[in-house]
């Protein structure tokens, strides 16, 4: 089984930052990607961004310029580095891995919550 622990959520500031991380951990063969969504009160999971295996990174209009996803493939590891944060980035963050192991599949972490309030 693959496990995808978060960290690094909390309360900031409109235009301060922070930095999600999301470990994979377990029996993992491969990892063909990992990315972040994003669940506000009332709306759907959204893709905020993604990075595949060969380094790859495609994100959301609305977080373009300000987001900035990485990995440590040494580490199974990917960073989710949030600058500029605006009131409506406030969700629950979830990191996602599709992950090979015995069988190709979607994971999911427990979230973490991102609150950009004065």
């Amino acid at each position: 089984q693959v496990q995808l622990v978060e960290s690094g959520g909390g309360l900031v500031q409109p235009g301060g930052s922070l930095r999600l991380s999301c470990a994979a951990s377990g029996s993992i063969f491969s990892i063909v990607h990992m990315g972040w969504y994003r669940q506000a009160p009332g709306k759907q999971r959204e893709l905020v961004a993604r990075i595949t295996s060969f380094g790859s990174t495609m994100y959301a209009d609305s977080v373009k310029g300000r987001f900035t996803i990485s990995r440590d493939s040494a580490k199974n590891t990917v960073y989710l580095q949030m600058n500029s944060l605006k009131p409506e980035d406030t969700a629950v963050y979830y990191c996602n891995g599709y992950i090979r192991t015995t069988r190709v599949g979607d994971y999911w972490g427990q979230g973490t919550q991102v609150t950009v309030s004065s």
